[in-house]
């Protein structure tokens, strides 16, 4: 077996969220996998093996310190970068199937950036009041700048707290601790004529209870994108800058094509390639 990193949505150097990616890694058990990811403390660590459905390219299993995701974005894209870079050759040029826990996920090659397919909401719409004080609560904002508190679950459980603006977004203070499975995101527009038109933040809660902020998250920007477009709150392509609380620098992608597919894409970086991995370190 072997073992890439591959740096995410990068905008620069070593900036965006760092990757871990086991190559046929499908005669791993689950508890191996668990072990190597909480080892390596990335925040996804990812496993390719053949796929089991037709349609698809490559499989992937997706493991985070707390367990394993059905979907996550930024180990997508990394995932697809090390398939590609290991020799991998897609069934339709351009186009990559990757098979997850939510069945299929199309990435496109875009120029020098990957993008994939937002996947469907499995819960939108407002969050109760008592759910929207406990998010505002743990993510430490000004309840005054919260314009709107909705699920945007794709996978991992996404409560999106839109905000009045980037400032309020990066004025947050998250609590140190939430219960296990607490996803929270923030949303606001950015002043015009910057780098990016939308500043976000993430934040999840380990095994352990800590509530961590996340550099780049692919399937926060997918949620929030849906809504966004969903909500006709933006009408064009736009770029999210995410990660600047937590020394990370990077830029997403958001477009949605003429079929209303809502594509989210980044730059990904090869840091080290194809690396063994000892059977029994």
């Amino acid at each position: 077996m072997q073992l890439d990193l591959v740096d995410v949505f990068a905008n620069g150097p070593l900036s965006g969220n760092p990757l871990a990616v086991v190559h046929d890694g499908g005669g791993l058990s689950d508890a191996r996998m668990q072990a190597l990811t909480n080892w390596l403390g990335f925040s996804e660590t990812t496993f390719l093996s053949a796929p089991t459905d037709p349609a698809a390219d490559y499989a992937v299993r997706i493991f985070y310190p707390g367990g394993e995701l059905p979907f996550a974005g930024h180990p997508t894209l990394g995932s697809c970068h090390a398939w590609l870079a290991a020799g991998g050759v897609p069934k339709a040029a351009g186009r990559v199937v990757q098979q997850c826990g939510i069945g299929l996920v199309t990435v496109k090659q875009d120029g020098d950036r990957l993008a994939f397919a937002a996947p469907p909401l499995v819960r939108s719409g407002p969050l109760s009041p008592e759910d929207r004080a406990e998010a505002i609560r743990l993510a430490g904002v000004d309840a005054a700048a919260v314009v709107e508190a909705v699920h945007v679950a794709n996978g991992p459980q996404w409560q999106l707290l839109r905000l009045t603006s980037a400032a309020a977004v990066l004025a947050a203070e998250p609590a140190p601790k939430a219960p296990a499975g607490t996803d929270i995101g923030l949303a606001g527009p950015c002043p015009p004529g910057g780098p990016a038109d939308w500043e976000l933040r993430a934040f999840f809660a380990n095994q352990l209870g800590a509530f961590c902020e996340d550099p780049v998250t692919g399937s926060f920007n997918a949620g929030v994108a849906l809504h966004l477009f969903g909500a006709g709150l933006v009408a064009g392509n736009y770029v999210a800058a995410q990660g600047r609380k937590v020394g990370a620098d990077g830029l997403v992608y958001v477009s949605r094509d003429g079929d209303g597919v809502v594509w989210i894409g980044g730059r990904c970086a090869m840091v080290a390639h194809q690396g063994l991995i000892a059977e029994k370190p």
